[in-house]
C-alpha cells in the first residue's frame, strides 16, 4: 500500500475537524501551565517559606520516569551534586541530608510510588508534584514531605511547577510559569489550524518533511531533550524512522546519503527511497561548541544534498525556549499525520 502526502488536507476544514481534539490539546498547552501554577501556588509558597530556615541539601535526586527533563534543566545550574534516577528505587546513598524531587503528572505509577515511599523511609526531604488523590500522593505522607498538587496530567506543566519551586530555593534557573505559558500561546497562534499554509510555519515544516526521514538535532542540553521528544512524536505520527542524536551520531547518516538522481523519473510508480532531512532545533544557544557542531552538520548536509530545516524560538528563558521548540515541532508532526494518505 503506497503512502503519499496531500498538502491540500492541511487547509481542508473538514479534514482538520477530524483531528480537532489533538490540535486543541496542543493549543491548550499554555493554559495547562497557568492552571498548574495556580493550583500549586499555595503549597509552593509554604514550601519556599519553610525552606528559608533549612540548610541546603547535600544533593538533589530527581526520581521517577520524568527525571530526565529535570536533569536537562538542572544539571548545568544546580549548585549541589545532582542525580537523575529514572530507574526503580533510589541511589543507595540517599539519606536525610538529601532532597528527592519527583514529577508524577498522572500519579498512578507504582514505581514512582515505591520510590517516594523509600525516600520517606530514609528520612530524606521529599517534594512531589502529583495529584493529591493518587497512588503517588498516598505514599507521599511524612514529616519531611510536601506535595505540590497537580491536576492536568501534563508533563511540562507539572515540571514548571517543580522548577519554579527549585528556582526560588536557588537550586535551579528561573522557570516563571507565565513566561512559559506566553511562549506556548505564541506558538499555538502561529501554528493554528486556522492559519493557512502561506503563513503557518508548522504546516510548511510538515510539507518539507513529507517525503523524508527526519534527523532531529538540538545542540544545547534542553534542545537535545526537545529533539528526542520530537523524534518520538514524528515516529508515532508518520511511522517513519525519525531519529534524534548528537552531531557525531547524525553526521554519518548524512554523509552516507547518496547524491540525488537528477535523471530519476518523477512519474515513476516505483517508490523512491526516503531521503534524510536535517531538522535543527535552535534555542539561540551562544555556546561556541554548539555553534561549531551546527556548522559542521549544515556543511555536511550541503555537500550531500540533504535538505535543512530550522525551528527557532524567540522566548527569553531556557524552559520557555524548550517548551516552544517542542510545541512547534509537535504541531508539525500532527500536520504530517494529517497530510499522509494511504492509497
Amino acid at each position: 500500500m503506497a503512502t503519499w502526502f496531500d498538502e491540500a488536507r492541511l487547509d481542508d476544514a473538514g479534514v482538520l475537524e477530524t483531528v480537532d481534539l489533538r490540535l486543541r490539546t496542543l493549543a491548550e498547552s499554555g493554559a495547562r501551565v497557568r492552571r498548574e501554577a495556580h493550583e500549586a501556588a499555595s503549597a509552593t509558597a509554604e514550601l519556599i517559606a519553610r525552606g528559608r530556615d533549612e540548610a541546603r541539601p547535600r544533593a538533589v535526586i530527581a526520581a521517577g520516569p520524568d527525571s530526565r527533563l529535570l536533569r536537562a534543566v538542572l544539571e548545568p545550574w544546580c549548585p549541589v551534586p545532582f542525580v537523575a534516577w529514572p530507574n526503580p528505587g533510589l541511589p543507595g546513598w540517599t539519606g536525610s541530608l538529601d532532597l528527592v524531587v519527583m514529577l508524577a503528572p498522572e500519579g498512578n505509577d507504582h514505581g514512582s510510588a515505591s520510590a517516594v515511599a523509600e525516600a520517606v523511609r530514609r528520612g530524606a526531604q521529599v517534594v512531589v508534584a502529583c495529584p493529591q488523590r493518587s497512588l503517588v500522593g498516598e505514599h507521599a505522607a511524612g514529616r519531611h514531605v510536601t506535595v505540590l498538587p497537580t491536576v492536568t496530567g501534563d508533563q511540562l506543566a507539572t515540571a514548571v511547577v517543580m522548577l519554579d519551586y527549585l528556582a526560588h530555593v536557588h537550586l535551579g534557573p528561573s522557570a516563571d510559569a507565565e513566561s512559559v505559558a506566553e511562549s506556548l500561546d505564541r506558538v499555538a497562534t502561529d501554528c493554528s489550524p486556522h492559519r493557512d499554509l502561506a503563513v503557518n510555519p508548522a504546516k510548511m515544516l510538515a510539507i518539507a518533511m513529507a517525503d523524508t526521514n527526519p534527523l532531529v538535532w538540538g545542540g544545547s542540553v534542553l534542545a537535545a531533550r526537545a529533539a528526542r521528544r520530537l523524534a518520538e512524536s514524528l515516529r508515532r505520527t508518520s511511522g517513519r524512522s525519525a531519529i534524534a542524536g548528537d552531531a557525531e551520531h547524525l553526521l554519518p547518516v548524512i554523509e552516507a546519503t547518496k547524491p540525488h538522481d537528477v535523471f530519476a523519473d518523477p512519474f515513476s510508480e516505483e517508490p523512491a527511497d526516503l531521503r534524510p532531512l536535517l531538522l535543527i532545533l535552535d534555542d539561540r544557544s551562544d555556546d561556541a561548541v554548539v555553534r561549531e557542531q551546527a556548522g559542521v552538520l549544515r556543511a555536511a548536509a550541503a555537500r550531500h544534498g540533504v535538505r535543512v530545516e530550522t525551528v527557532e524560538t524567540d522566548a527569553d528563558a531556557e524552559v520557555a525556549r524548550y517548551a516552544s521548540l517542542l510545541l512547534a515541532g509537535t504541531y508539525a508532526a500532527e500536520y504530517l499525520r494529517v497530510g499522509l494518505v494511504e492509497d
